[in-house]
């Protein structure tokens, strides 16, 4: 299950946040957080697995038609391909008109969460690479 990121849910966020090698500093993921909070194109989701503990989190932009896949991390004895592909069904269900697009740490993660899905190179974009 999907949860949207609240002030509740701080500390929860900033650990599963800080399982990420480049939220290890304090500050950073203060301003990671704050990033989220501050636009209404971006949503951090926190994700709880089918035993309602909190597993993952996803970070998400908006840009077009588009649903920019920023960051995925989940809990060490979660990080299973099977979770991340569940924590992504979930996502696309969430914003059913939106195409699940990764950055360039996210985009081999979303690549192959297409692929498992059947997802053909003939049904994106001409624009798409296919990368």
């Amino acid at each position: 299950m999907l949860l949207k990121y609240r002030s509740d849910y701080q500390k929860i966020a900033m650990g599963l946040l800080s399982l990420m090698p480049s939220f290890k500093d304090w500050d950073r993921l203060q301003r990671e957080l704050a990033w989220y909070q501050a636009g209404d194109d971006r949503t951090l989701y926190l994700w709880k697995d089918d035993h309602d503990d909190f597993a993952g989190a996803v970070g998400t932009q908006i840009q077009g038609d588009y649903l920019i896949v920023r960051l995925v991390t989940l809990m060490p004895d979660k990080d299973l391909t099977e979770n991340t592909w569940q924590l992504l069904d979930q996502l696309a269900t969430t914003l059913p008109t939106k195409r699940l697009m990764g950055t360039l740490s996210t985009a081999k993660i979303i690549a192959k969460w297409e692929y498992h899905h059947g997802q053909s190179h003939s049904k994106r974009a001409v624009t798409d690479s296919g990368q």
